[in-house]
């Protein structure tokens, strides 16, 4: 069976935060939990989209909208470790493009996962995916296009 293989060009991270593990993200393993990782991408995205001055819902009811996620673990993460999430954007098109992750342990350099996260610009009050805002691609001038 093929296993997901996900690679990101560098120069494409244009955001960095730092999350801590709590101990309610621990399963019973004694490690960081898939579905809190999810949690922990989403705020990581939040963040990144907050710093650029983007809301996940305007006024006018156009706002993102997660398409898929797609996440590979490299090693585990434990209580209390800092996380540092670095935040991309990569490969447009028309309506949205993904938004890519690289998370870290600062202090060891490890790589505890990589993702990315599919969104379209999605119209709430019509219930449609509409184009992507030219405020929202100059924002990010040097992302390549899908076809």
């Amino acid at each position: 069976m093929a296993r997901l293989s996900l690679h990101f060009p560098e120069n494409q991270y244009c955001y960095t935060t730092l999350l801590t593990v709590r101990v309610t993200d621990i399963n019973a393993a004694n490690h960081l939990g898939n579905d809190s990782m999810i949690s922990m991408i989403s705020e990581a995205r939040a963040r990144f989209l907050f710093e650029f001055g983007i809301g996940e819902t305007e006024d006018n009811g156009t706002g993102i909208i997660v398409t898929d996620l797609a996440t590979t673990y490299k090693a585990e993460a434990h209580a209390r470790d800092q996380l540092q999430f670095e935040v991309g954007v990569m490969d447009f098109n028309k309506y949205g493009g993904d938004i890519t992750f690289r998370i870290t342990r600062p202090y060891d350099h490890s790589l505890i996962a990589m993702a990315k996260s599919g969104f379209v610009f999605y119209d709430y009050k019509q219930a449609s995916v509409v184009a992507m805002p030219e405020s929202f691609r100059t924002k990010f001038p040097l992302v390549n296009w899908l076809a």
